[in-house]
């Protein structure tokens, strides 16, 4: 999933940058999928349809509601540097957490 609290029509030409192919993201929410309140937008994780206690989402800002910030893992924004690897960095903590989450029949819940 992509959760974005850009506008939708944004969202969807930086989803075509980065997966032109349709085969990697299966759902973006945009804007109109946030809760707007105070003049800002807020990203409500129960948006998505699935178990909190199976999902994390990274942020370069805490957008989040209050009550699911212990879902959210803050990383540095990226400002278009080729040789970024923030994400690599996580790759530990993203695999440990994917295994926390295998179902009883040994199967990762997607």
């Amino acid at each position: 999933f992509i959760f974005t609290t850009a506008k939708r029509d944004y969202a969807e030409k930086v989803l075509d940058v980065l997966d032109p192919k349709k085969k990697l993201i299966r759902r973006c929410l945009s804007q109109p999928d946030c809760l707007c309140a105070r003049g800002s937008y807020w990203k409500d994780l129960t948006r998505l349809g699935r178990d909190l206690a199976k999902t994390v989402a990274l942020d370069h800002t805490i957008q989040g509601f209050p009550t699911q910030a212990a879902n959210w893992i803050p990383v540095q924004r990226w400002w278009g540097d080729p040789w970024d690897e923030e994400l690599l960095h996580l790759t530990l903590l993203l695999g440990q957490l994917c295994r926390a989450v295998r179902t009883e029949g040994g199967e990762l819940e997607r």
